[in-house]
């Protein structure tokens, strides 16, 4: 059996292709970067990261960038002996949204990937489509800008031409949507003469959807699923799966699967989903040549049986991961913050540590120095150990619990220039509010290290510190650990689709001058009890 998710943490928005005997799995990362993940698997069970296309200032730039914008619905295809991958770079979010749509393209799927092309800026979640007859097609929503219209004016399509990277022809306004209103990160598949179209609907949250419409043109008209959905569950709310939606279809041998956006929340009846918005499996067959869930519902199951001949297949449910820095080497699981890596860190080969240099505060959108990976369980623990001597109170270092630049829970040691001593404290930014949760602990050796570690258990975190050869004590009071989510976000008036991530940090708001190393960061999940949603 497969338990849902395949994909854990933040790994939304799945595009999912076969090449060969190879299965590919591309998912959104917002401000995150590297840009774009894309996974490897040979069985849909057990999937590997294995390219982050987006990883320099050369082939993207999110500087700037609010939060929850930037690397929309990036969409995988394959054709012509090539990996063609389409994405939107997201840059505002007014009237007016910057929706910067690019393709890129490799012959391998570790790269390397080609510079980025500019195509179009009308709508984000843009897709392609490569036809049996040798066209290739550009799918695309159509967003309007007008005071009193509505946002949402279809899916346009047009011809796109792989040699000399442009659109070409005319652009047709060719699907409305459904019922469920705007109709967002298409994708097409032709199956038995009838060009099948697979949509989001329904929002971002609760009631999210994926919709199936069909015709033998490809221009239309599309002719709705009679059932419709196909999966949703804005009317499952004691359903364990919740904000299931945003589909691609793939084929397994002789079975259908479909891999899907879904989100575990803390708590039944819809409570806050602190792991994001992750990527689901379920197998499909089909009726009358429509598509529908193996379980003749339209709600998608926790557990799921493998494909055939794979029953006995062990799948991967623990990620926990300890990082020794001594290697010289980040793991992939680490990412930061709208730029590459490169010149905010380093190895420091006598010491066997990492060396993070202090930047711009938590609050900026340009040049943060902060490396994290996403929670992959509701419950974990994670510690590192850090030598680190500010000079002043400007200058700070940590380990951080962060949604975004906004919301964050953040363990960390400066300089107190009334004690003329370094010490530690814990603040919490909760929509952009920000307060302490615990009095400064004083550390008489400036030059000591420091252990800190964080336990998440659900909806609350527990912050703790020890000196060299100590154990560890409790600081300051329980963080609220289900404020870093989509739901508290949205709560709170923002416009999140990310999710929870764990990580190191440093500042400095005086002369960047500063730095912080790491000798290790450990992330270890524990084992959800029996009686536990």
């Amino acid at each position: 059996m497969i338990q849902n998710p395949i994909l854990r943490g933040f790994n939304p928005d799945a595009s999912i292709i076969q090449v060969g005997d190879d299965y590919y799995i591309a998912t959104s990362t917002f401000e995150w970067m590297p840009g774009v993940e894309i996974y490897h698997s040979k069985d849909l069970i057990n999937w590997e990261i294995v390219s982050e296309p987006l990883n320099d200032l050369k082939n993207v730039n999110l500087r700037g960038n609010y939060n929850s914008g930037s690397i929309w619905a990036p969409h995988l295809s394959y054709s012509d002996g090539r990996f063609w991958l389409i994405y939107t770079d997201v840059k505002t979010r007014t009237q007016f949204k910057d929706t910067l749509n690019y393709v890129i393209s490799a012959k391998k799927i570790t790269g390397p990937w080609t510079d980025p092309v500019f195509v179009t800026a009308s709508g984000f979640d843009p897709a392609f489509f490569h036809d049996d007859d040798g066209k290739h097609y550009f799918l695309n929503m159509l967003y309007d800008h007008r005071v009193g219209n509505k946002k949402f004016a279809g899916l346009v399509m047009q011809e796109f031409d792989i040699k000399s990277m442009k659109l070409i022809g005319k652009r047709e306004n060719f699907y409305v949507g459904t019922d469920l209103g705007v109709c967002e990160g298409p994708q097409m598949m032709k199956k038995d003469n009838y060009y099948y179209l697979l949509c989001a609907a329904g929002g971002t949250g609760y009631s999210h959807a994926a919709t199936v419409s069909r015709s033998k043109n490809i221009w239309g008209p599309y002719e709705t699923s009679p059932y419709h959905p196909l999966m949703t569950t804005k009317d499952a709310p004691e359903s364990p799966i919740q904000k299931a939606g945003h589909a691609s279809f793939v084929k397994k041998g002789e079975e259908w699967f479909i891999v899907h956006i879904m989100a575990r929340p803390l708590t039944l009846q819809r409570g806050r989903c602190t792991l994001g918005r992750e990527t689901g499996l379920q197998k499909i067959e089909w009726i009358e040549d429509w598509p529908i869930l193996a379980n003749g519902t339209h709600y998608p199951d926790e557990v799921i049986a493998a494909p055939k001949g794979l029953e006995n297949v062990v799948q991967r449910k623990n990620y926990s991961e300890f990082c020794d820095f001594s290697t010289g080497k980040l793991p992939w699981s680490f990412k930061t913050l709208r730029h590459s890596m490169k010149g905010t860190l380093s190895f420091v080969k006598a010491t066997g540590s990492l060396r993070l240099y202090g930047a711009q505060s938590l609050s900026s959108l340009h040049e943060q120095t902060l490396i994290a990976r996403r929670w992959q369980a509701h419950q974990f623990k994670a510690e590192a150990k850090m030598s680190f001597s500010p000079n002043n109170f400007q200058q700070m270092a940590g380990l951080i619990l962060f949604y975004d630049t906004e919301n964050w829970q953040y363990l960390f040691v400066s300089y107190d220039e009334k004690t003329k001593k370094k010490y530690i404290q814990l603040e919490v930014c909760d929509g952009n509010v920000c307060s302490y949760y615990s009095d400064e602990v004083i550390l008489q050796n400036r030059e000591q290290p420091v252990k800190l570690s964080v336990e998440v258990d659900r909806d609350k975190a527990h912050f703790s510190y020890a000196l060299d050869g100590e154990p560890f004590v409790k600081i300051g009071i329980p963080t609220p650990a289900d404020h870093l989510s989509d739901d508290y976000v949205r709560e709170k008036g923002g416009m999140p689709f990310t999710g929870a991530m764990v990580g190191l940090c440093a500042q400095d708001m005086d002369d960047h001058s500063s730095y912080a190393d790491f000798q290790y960061f450990d992330y270890q999940e524990k084992k959800k009890a029996k009686n536990e949603f």
